[in-house]
């Protein structure tokens, strides 16, 4: 798991565009957010409209968001590039939608579930590892985005990010046999 303060790894994944995107890209970004996501878990589904909206508000004042999909496409077809191109479009997430196929950049992130949030901030210095919010699929919370929305705040406003971060919580990442982390 990657420790607060850890410099964020590169990354450089092909997007459901077809474009390569690399973490280098946002280099100007006053914040980076990097959340590993999939299609078919639940708890992604759950705030998936949300995490769309939190983009739109968040991209124009500076956030440079990308999603990762780890997930092992050939166990779980719903996670293949294909069904990503179609659920970016169904959802209209307006940040780029990256393939991990080899599964090394949610490696060597620490990632666990779907979702998972790595918020970095200018100096790309990991800040916040937490929760979209305390919604869950069939709970009485709708999804807000509270949680990852205040410490997104903190960082494009240069205040201290919140010291209490509560895990992400969902489905685990789909590794592929061997790759599971040890």
């Amino acid at each position: 798991m990657l420790e607060l303060g850890t410099e964020a790894p590169a990354f450089r994944l092909r997007s459901t565009d077809g474009a390569i995107v690399a973490k280098d890209d946002y280099a100007d970004a006053p914040a980076l957010l990097v959340v590993f996501m999939c299609n078919h878990c639940p708890f992604v589904k759950h705030i998936a409209p949300q995490l769309a909206s939190f983009a739109r508000e968040f991209q124009p004042r500076g956030l440079g968001m990308v999603g990762i999909n780890s997930n092992d496409a050939e166990r779980y077809p719903d996670d293949s590039f294909d069904a990503m191109v179609a659920e970016k479009a169904r959802i209209g997430y307006p940040f780029p939608y990256l393939h991990d196929p080899d599964q090394n950049v949610a490696r060597v992130y620490g990632a666990i579930c779907t979702p998972d949030f790595f918020l970095f901030d200018e100096d790309r210095r990991l800040v916040y590892r937490g929760r979209f919010d305390g919604s869950r699929p069939g709970g009485r919370i709708s999804p807000s985005g509270d949680d990852l929305r205040e410490a997104v705040t903190a960082v494009l406003t240069g205040k201290e990010v919140p010291e209490e971060q509560l895990p992400s919580v969902g489905c685990s990442i789909k590794w592929k046999p061997g790759n599971e982390p040890g």
